[in-house]
């Protein structure tokens, strides 16, 4: 994918069999293992381990990538919401270290209940009491 790619990387290879879509820094491919219909990842074509060390303008075009698969996800479809999410560290579950977003269509009544999101990412920790949020 690029010139500091990682042979033992399964996102530094050729994925253009996989791209829904790109841009000169980013590309767009299903996820190998979706949680729920169009699940999908954006990936830098530069490997770097963390969001965090990414440079602006990878960041910008990861954006600009979301930001165009949603709007066909929401075509294809038609989730009734989204998730974003990325994994930075062994301790947030990362296991591929190459930097991915993913972006996770949500449909009503996919779970029980969805309040929380992506806190229940440490169980017991999505759902909490409501709170004013001001006051």
């Amino acid at each position: 994918m690029s010139d500091s790619a990682q042979p033992d990387c399964p996102f530094c290879g050729n994925l253009d069999s996989r791209t829904i879509c790109g841009n000169d820094l980013a590309v767009a491919i299903p996820d190998g293992y979706p949680v729920s219909p169009g699940h999908t990842l954006i990936i830098p074509r530069r490997h770097v381990a963390s969001w965090f060390d990414l440079r602006q303008e990878e960041v910008q075009a990861v954006f600009d990538l979301l930001a165009k698969v949603r709007e066909r996800l929401d075509q294809e479809h038609r989730p009734d919401g989204y998730n974003i999410g990325i994994n930075i560290g062994a301790a947030a579950g990362q296991t591929v270290f190459h930097v991915h977003v993913h972006l996770i269509p949500r449909y009503a009544h996919d779970v029980p209940k969805p309040r929380g999101g992506v806190r229940h990412v440490i169980p017991g920790k999505g759902d909490y009491p409501r709170v004013p949020l001001s006051g």
